[in-house]
């Protein structure tokens, strides 16, 4: 059976008119005994620079399954312009003995000059799409320097309309709403927490194939690249040099440049600061949770600590990863002991003990309550010896400097135990915010609580809802604070409190102060 296969050819555009005229040259070979076969095996709209077309597959399958004999294309090129891919055709050919004719070329493959003719052609057609390729290249980088958008997902604000960038109102609001608060913040991954908090998440985009991008919460990658991109102040940065765009600005120069300025500060001192600390653990270190705790900094009054940190912790995912029962660690206490009681007694070396030679004898150490689990490698020198392959160091987490007197329940419901850090940090934040609103509706800066819940993007009820822990009495304030409320109790429960004071207390169980 002989087959054919049209591609779409520039100067015969048409399909149908390489079909009509392959279909033409297999029935001029009729006194050969070519019968075509009924299937079309057309690929318009696919580039020869690929042998992924669906059509070229069937054709493939066809031929595996014996149904072929004669391939007639209209010309090589419309076959493949790659010629490793050509080398494989051709042995998928010779292996199931099909051979291809060229209506406007003629030579077959059967003849070694046919094949050598071929190999010419595809070497040509190679040439000519890489200097294509290259001539594109040189396009987009002069389109670039001239600012003009050459394709891709538009930032955060903008869209195409008529063939310009123009600027999306609503989502230009949101980005000029994520300057600001960093500016508030002043730290990326506050900025994310606030954002996640307020549920501003990144554009949503449905693909030609359906699948939905985007419409989820704010990353720190994605947030320091949306405060970094230049776009937003009418700039393309193309391979490290800075052009005008035609684009217009999203942001002034000032809030950029302050954000910019920032940003920098930022990294700088992170920079020192880590370059301050050398943990000598790291990646060694897991929670009983299973959890990774990653080494951390933090610095207060000018001193500096450090610190190993479950990583849902650390990046503010504990409310869908629980962490282990102990999830931050002082770093130099829990260094000093297992240098003394696993590092140092098998140094047998006078070399330094650092992390590289922690990393050699140590496994994993597992932080559990009051001890530190160590697991040892094997011994290269001795793999039969498993004694001690497991140490256990009692250890109990230092007592905050500072003694807090957790409020005692009149009820057994609420356990005597202080709340957790992250539920504090969140019960504080929001208690922060139902002030500065009620400060905002005393002094008129809003009309009222409709305008601050169109402002911040959230429901009436919710605004309502923060306003009410603004009128929480002193006493409760100053507990929840310093962290001194009983685990159990949190938004939900503070924002449905009576106003009267002493009646606040009696309403979440607990002993009056």
């Amino acid at each position: 059976m002989r087959d054919l296969y049209p591609g779409l050819d520039r100067q015969f555009n048409s399909l149908d008119a390489q079909y009509e005229a392959s279909s033409a040259y297999i029935k001029s070979q009729a006194h050969a005994g070519w019968v075509q076969v009924k299937t079309r095996y057309d690929d318009g709209g696919f580039s020869g620079g690929s042998t992924d077309r669906p059509a070229l597959q069937s054709l493939l399958e066809d031929i595996r399954a014996r149904k072929i004999d004669v391939i007639v294309v209209y010309k090589v090129d419309r076959l493949t312009r790659s010629l490793a891919d050509f080398a494989k055709l051709v042995e998928l050919f010779d292996a199931h003995r099909v051979s291809f004719v060229s209506v406007t070329q003629q030579f077959n493959t059967t003849t070694s000059m046919g094949r050598l003719t071929l190999n010419v052609l595809l070497s040509f057609a190679q040439f000519e799409r890489e200097v294509t390729s290259e001539r594109i290249r040189d396009k987009v980088a002069a389109s670039k320097k001239k600012g003009i958008w050459v394709g891709g997902p538009l930032p955060l604000g903008y869209a195409m309309e008529n063939g310009k960038v123009a600027v999306v109102p609503e989502e230009a609001e949101r980005v000029r709403h994520i300057f600001t608060r960093y500016l508030e913040l002043g730290s990326v991954r506050a900025l994310m927490r606030d954002l996640k908090d307020r549920n501003v998440v990144s554009r949503r985009r449905v693909l030609k194939t359906g699948v939905t991008r985007g419409g989820v919460a704010f990353g720190c990658g994605a947030l320091f690249h949306l405060l970094r991109n230049r776009f937003y102040i009418g700039e393309v940065n193309y391979k490290g040099q800075i052009y005008p765009g035609e684009q217009p600005p999203i942001l002034d120069r000032d809030l950029f440049d302050r954000v910019q300025t920032m940003l920098s500060d930022q990294r700088s001192h992170q920079t020192r600061t880590r370059t301050s600390f050398s943990h000598l653990l790291t990646g060694l270190m897991f929670d009983d949770a299973g959890h990774r705790m990653a080494p951390t900094q933090a610095q207060k009054k000018g001193r500096h600590y450090s610190y190993y940190v479950s990583r849902p912790l650390l990046f503010g995912n504990a409310a869908t990863a629980p962490v282990g029962s102990v999830s931050r660690v002082p770093a130099p206490d829990i260094d000093d002991q297992v240098r003394k009681v696993v590092l140092e007694p098998r140094n047998k070396s006078t070399g330094t003990i650092d992390n590289t030679y922690a990393s050699l004898l140590i496994e994993r150490i597992e932080v559990q309550q009051n001890r530190l689990v160590v697991q040892l490698k094997q011994d290269p020198d001795n793999p039969a010896e498993d004694d001690h392959s497991t140490i256990v160091i009692p250890w109990t987490k230092p007592p905050s400097k500072r003694a807090r007197s957790i409020l005692r329940p009149t009820s057994a419901k609420l356990p005597l135990r202080p709340m957790k850090l992250e539920q504090r940090a969140t019960l504080v934040a929001a208690i922060a915010r139902g002030r500065r609103w009620l400060d905002e509706l005393i002094t008129d800066s809003a009309t009222d609580a409709q305008a601050i819940a169109t402002r911040e993007r959230c429901s009436l009820r919710h605004v309502n809802m923060t306003l009410s822990l603004a009128f929480l009495s002193p006493a409760l304030t100053k507990a929840a604070v310093e962290g001194r409320l009983p685990r159990g109790i949190g938004l939900e429960q503070l924002r449905e409190l009576p106003l009267e004071w002493d009646r606040q207390f009696e309403a979440l169980g607990l002993d009056p102060i």
